[in-house]
């Protein structure tokens, strides 16, 4: 007689573990504003304290891997419901990962930026001619920049991976070719502004950084319609900026 093997059971280990973590978050988050011990300042110029820095990124950011890899841990079990068995693919789930973590920084350095700018631009006209001056302007010219950077080159970068994971298996034609190139130019066009006309910093790291990954792509892996995308923005967006920099210095 022949034995079938039973499945096991699906296992709700990780549903516990993924829920614990965000009965931690909250345990720590009353912790955090609570408690004496996250009163300092997180540097010199006393931009923020532990307590601001850690409810605005350390913990949100915790609690959305979290909430994404129980949503991801959701569909896994209702495949095994149905018998099935699917086995992780860590690319796709990284990459999907980096991608929702990116979209909080870019969320989270606007709501940072656009205050802090208002009260600059409001009540600090001359400059940091107080203390309060002094930390308005830096989470307005430095630390929303950081964050907005951090998750632009997140999103982009984990979209431009997610099609290398996710390829498209049809060739485009040169009708895709020429509305790839025509929406991608509109960007480059948006670097050139924000490239050709002010003080450059961080933003030519990311965007240079950007390109290269790109272009390594699509030489790597072919025509695939988001490499070409953003080699031709990026690409374009730079040589735009370089060319009109060394004719126009500032």
């Amino acid at each position: 007689m022949i034995k079938t093997a039973v499945p096991s059971p699906p296992s709700l280990s990780r549903l516990h573990w993924l829920l614990s973590v965000q009965t931690l978050v909250i345990m720590l988050g009353s912790l955090n504003r609570l408690g004496p011990w996250t009163l300092g300042y997180v540097a010199p110029n006393e931009f923020l304290r532990w307590v601001d820095l850690h409810n605005m990124l350390t913990l949100p950011l915790i609690s959305v891997t979290a909430f994404y890899l129980l949503k991801k841990e959701l569909e896994r079990g209702e495949g095994e419901g149905n018998g099935r068995h699917p086995q992780p693919d860590w690319r796709p789930l990284l990459l999907n990962l980096a991608f929702i973590l990116g979209l909080y920084l870019f969320a989270a350095s606007y709501g940072s930026h656009e205050t802090t700018n208002y009260l600059h631009t409001r009540f600090c006209p001359d400059g940091d001619v107080s203390d309060l001056c002094r930390i308005v302007i830096f989470n307005d010219d430095e630390f929303s920049h950081w964050l907005f950077f951090a998750g632009f080159a997140l999103l982009n970068g984990a979209l431009m991976l997610l099609q290398v994971v996710y390829p498209w298996p049809g060739k485009m034609n040169g009708r895709d070719t020429a509305v790839l190139t025509f929406n991608a130019l509109f960007v480059a066009l948006g670097i050139f502004a924000n490239l050709g006309f002010e003080p450059i910093g961080l933003d030519l790291i990311i965007v240079l950084g950007l390109a290269l990954l790109a272009a390594g792509l699509l030489w790597r892996y072919g025509r695939q319609p988001l490499l070409l995308y953003y080699a031709v923005a990026y690409g374009v967006g730079l040589v735009s900026t370089a060319v009109y920099r060394l004719a126009v210095p500032l």
